[in-house]
């Protein structure tokens, strides 16, 4: 059965009963019902959210106007999930030719039993990445080559009991998948899906400390200051002590069964830890008591069909000039100040990918393929986009019954050189015109991608979900 339709049945089933585990991807393709009247934000107004899928529509105002983008920045460290501990890169240098440099197998890929969720950290000459049985293997940036490769599995004993009280596993072999990797003052951080936060040395891979929690990880850590942050499964976050593994706080969320796969990361900025939760809570608190300052719910009041209760915010939350632009699985948008949680603008967005505030506008890809600008301040629509024009198709059947539409999932994006790079389940690197839409260029990647791109000394990694990590310059 092809994986998009599983992921469909499944995450149905899951909302239905509220029992899910967890679900592969969030869907790309529509889920049906009648759309709403047309309608977009206006400065301090709330879009109306009564239908589950609205079209945005460009706003008249915004017509042929131009908006600012900053010119691109050479990165030379990419150490969070999100680039840095605010989950903000604007417009980097990176791939300007656009062309595979070099692949490279760095272990266990997803399958029925296990999923590569993790993205790609990058420091001091090497990218560090994470496979989807709990191997970390440092490469260097440039050739390819592996420095070191550590697996954070516990061994039986410490495994047992962990996961399987959850149903999300078939063994050591398996269902123990999940989380990430962040770079930080020497140390590499992993969490994972076996319920354990380890610390390496970041040139040797030796292990400097490990810590377990009560449940599975499935969302890589953010580093900043003394701590290093990771949310678990039941919606838990911990503040963990960088150097010695213990736990500074912990702040429990409303707990929420019925989820997305892909798994987010805090921001923080300066003393503020920005929490996304699968409940549609999204939680500012201090950095150093875990104390709640405020909280919002991104998550529509009336919905249309069983997978539009899964409320999940999968994307990482962005901070940027003192808002808070996060989005959640259920259909909101929002731009929030960060000191009040007071929502500026809301849109009736579902995605699960991070949006990305760059000069004068936000970009965001909804769950079923469009790209929309949003200029920041008002929340008003540029232009929308939808990236699965010409590659929608019809796959399965026999004799014509029982075939079934794909649309591919896009994750990203990422600005790099004056070029808007996403990449897809179709195995596409893809770059559009961040002033147009325009599709401009595309690299076949080989294989399925659902992580979003990182960017390090000018060029692009992305890591396939057959586990190969894809260099392109």
């Amino acid at each position: 059965m092809n994986r998009m339709l599983k992921v469909a049945l499944l995450c149905g089933l899951a909302a239905t009963v509220a029992s899910c585990g967890t679900v592969r991807q969030a869907l790309p393709f529509g889920l049906g019902g009648k759309k709403a009247p047309e309608s977009t934000a206006t400065a301090g107004q709330r879009v109306s959210v009564l239908e589950f899928e609205q079209q945005l529509v460009p706003s008249a105002s915004l017509a042929g106007r131009d908006f600012f983008l900053p010119g691109p920045q050479a990165v030379t460290s990419w150490p969070q999930p999100g680039g840095t501990a605010e989950n903000l890169v604007e417009h980097v240098i990176a791939a300007p030719a656009f062309t595979v440099a070099w692949k490279r197998n760095i272990g266990a890929g997803s399958t029925n039993t296990r999923q590569v969720m993790a993205p790609v950290v990058a420091d001091n000459g090497r990218i560090f990445v994470l496979d989807g049985e709990a191997g970390v293997t440092a490469v260097d940036a440039t050739s390819g080559a592996v420095a070191w490769k550590v697996n954070v599995k516990p061994d039986e004993k410490e495994f047992r009991g962990s996961i399987f009280s959850l149903g999300l596993g078939g063994g050591s072999s398996g269902g123990g998948f999940g989380g990430g990797v962040a770079v930080g003052g020497g140390k590499v951080f992993v969490a994972s899906g076996y319920r354990t936060m380890t610390a390496l040395d970041q040139a040797t891979g030796a292990v400097l400390w490990k810590s377990t929690v009560d449940v599975p990880i499935h969302g890589a850590p953010t580093v900043a200051g003394s701590r290093v942050y990771v949310i678990d499964v039941d919606n838990q976050l911990f503040a963990f002590n960088i150097d010695t593994g213990l736990q500074d706080w912990s702040y429990r969320g409303i707990t929420e069964p019925a989820r997305t796969m892909r798994a987010s990361s805090p921001a923080v900025s300066g003393e503020t830890v920005i929490a996304p939760f699968s409940s549609g809570e999204i939680i500012a608190l201090r950095a150093a008591t875990g104390q709640s300052v405020w909280q919002q719910v991104l998550s529509r009041t009336s919905r249309t069909s069983a997978l539009s209760e899964i409320r999940d915010i999968a994307g990482r939350p962005v901070v940027s000039r003192g808002m808070v632009y996060a989005i959640s699985h259920s259909g909101v948008l929002a731009a929030m100040d960060i000191r009040s949680g007071v929502p500026k603008w809301t849109l009736p967005v579902a995605g699960v990918n991070a949006p990305l505030p760059v000069g004068e506008v936000v970009y965001v890809v909804s769950k079923s393929g469009e790209l929309t600008v949003v200029n920041r301040d008002s929340g008003l629509v540029y232009w929308t986009r939808d990236l699965n024009e010409g590659r929608v198709r019809q796959e399965g059947g026999f004799l014509g019954f029982f075939d079934h539409t794909v649309r591919p999932s896009w994750s990203g994006p990422i600005l790099a050189s004056n070029r808007l790079v996403l990449v897809n389940s179709d195995g596409e690197a893809v770059a559009f015109d961040p002033k147009t839409g325009a599709q401009l260029a595309t690299v076949r990647l080989g294989a399925a991608a659902y992580i979003a791109p990182a960017a390090y000394n000018g060029a692009l990694y992305v890591l396939t979900d057959n586990g190969q990590l894809v260099s392109i310059r």
